[in-house]
């Protein structure tokens, strides 16, 4: 791993239609795993439902770059089951048909030129650019389903 790589990384969760429900940014030289435990918390409590709000996810599915043992127990121990392919085993086990709804909607993020390509030096700037860009993608989903 080269400690040194410039950029950033956009980490998001999305729901099973791939609305992003939480987006956290980092450095491109820090691992993926050490960002799901932050981003399962970043999610927002459900509303609308009568009674009180779900806090939790249903599940957490993810692939290879997101499986540590650590993580897992303490998803575990949260009560969210998870759906995360371990290293080692072999492929094929059909993550990736799942995994690309969060990677559309990582397309659709960086269609946006402002977050395809970093320019701005502060991390609250970019950090607020990826908001407001996920809100436009809540948006549009909203709006065609209006339709």
């Amino acid at each position: 791993m080269d400690r040194r790589k410039n950029g950033s990384k956009h980490h998001l969760a999305v729901d099973a239609a791939g609305t992003p429900l939480a987006g956290t940014l980092t450095g491109a030289n820090r691992h993926d795993v050490t960002q799901l435990i932050p981003l399962v918390d970043a999610i927002p409590p459900v509303r609308g439902k009568p009674g009180n709000p779900l806090r939790k996810p249903g599940e957490v599915m993810g692939d290879r770059r997101y499986h540590a043992e650590k993580r897992r127990l303490t998803l575990s121990g949260r009560g969210i089951p998870t759906a995360i392919a371990r290293r080692g085993d072999p492929h094929g086990s059909g993550f990736g048909i799942l995994r690309y709804v969060v990677e559309q909607t990582i397309a659709l993020l960086h269609q946006f030129r402002r977050l395809r390509t970093r320019f701005d030096k502060r991390a609250d700037i970019h950090e607020t650019f990826l908001t407001i860009g996920c809100a436009l993608i809540c948006w549009r989903r909203l709006h065609r389903l209006t339709r």
